[in-house]
């Protein structure tokens, strides 16, 4: 048991800067249960004194000129490398002035200009969905080195974000801006039936992350597996949807990763208290 002192100093110790990894965010695409928290989690919590950064991938369906969004050039012009082809990294940034949110969008003429979500218009899944996140997830991080900005907590949101827990606990686990970072997934229902394909392993590969973190899982991975695969590299799981797959809440309950259960539609308060728990952990003493 801590001391008073010890307990004292654990409870003041908060999560000061939060980076958001975000799939979706009303207004920018349709309402869903996602793009709901995407769109107020990051408020709740700038209004409770944290400092924000907000990021989103730039999906083909989003209205730039209504939404006005525009091009960031000191933050884009950078190529990432996938499978041997250079895809460029462009980034994009719009305001949401009512709550004062700045929103950071991730955007690449191959994977999202006129290419919807998971799904294209004819309700099939893209085959190329794996790449995506791989580029998604390392554009974010990428830009977050350029902002100079170092967060406490990394919170990720869907599908497309699956990847950024890796990348940051092997790749750029040595970058100043990612050292001392907790990274927190949040979990939602089954988001993508099809799995990541036998090029997957491939794809992956960039600085220390090669096929081997793929061990135990099958040659395409699986959407549990993604998920599991987040986990592995998380500091803490979120249960965010009711529907949540109860096998990798079981796979993190064994790993001893520290779970928050499904708090229900108020949320923020919960989601607080996590941040700063996972936070903390390691500096107790």
């Amino acid at each position: 048991m801590l001391s008073l002192q010890n307990e004292m100093k654990f409870i003041v110790m908060e999560a000061k800067k939060i980076l958001f990894i975000n799939q979706e965010m009303v207004p920018y695409v349709p309402e869903s249960h996602l793009s709901q928290i995407g769109r107020y989690l990051p408020q709740a919590i700038q209004e409770k004194g944290r400092e924000i950064r907000t990021f989103m991938p730039k999906w083909g369906n989003i209205n730039e000129r209504r939404n006005q969004l525009h091009e960031v050039i000191r933050l884009s012009g950078m190529n990432l490398i996938i499978d041997d082809t250079d895809h460029p990294l462009i980034i994009k940034v719009a305001s949401i002035q009512a709550a004062r949110l700045q929103v950071y969008f991730i955007d690449n003429d191959d994977y999202f200009m006129k290419r919807m979500m998971a799904n294209d218009e004819k309700g099939q899944e893209y085959e190329d969905n794996s790449e995506r996140a791989i580029f998604y997830a390392r554009g974010v991080l990428e830009t977050v080195k350029k902002l100079r900005w170092v967060p406490d907590i990394i919170h990720c949101h869907g599908w497309i974000s699956a990847l950024a827990p890796l990348y940051i606990k092997k790749a750029y686990q040595d970058e100043p801006s990612f050292r001392d970072t907790k990274v927190i997934f949040s979990l939602y229902g089954e988001e993508l039936k099809k799995p990541m394909g036998t090029n997957f392993g491939n794809c992956l590969q960039f600085k220390d992350v090669d096929s081997s973190v793929l061990e135990g899982f099958s040659p395409e991975c699986t959407f549990e597996e993604l998920s599991k695969l987040a986990v592995n590299y998380s500091d803490g799981l979120i249960v965010a949807s009711p529907d949540a797959d109860a096998n990798v809440v079981k796979y993190a309950n064994e790993r001893q990763i520290p779970v928050l259960e499904y708090p229900g539609e108020n949320y923020t308060d919960s989601y607080v208290e996590f941040y700063d728990r996972i936070w903390n952990i390691g500096k107790e003493e």
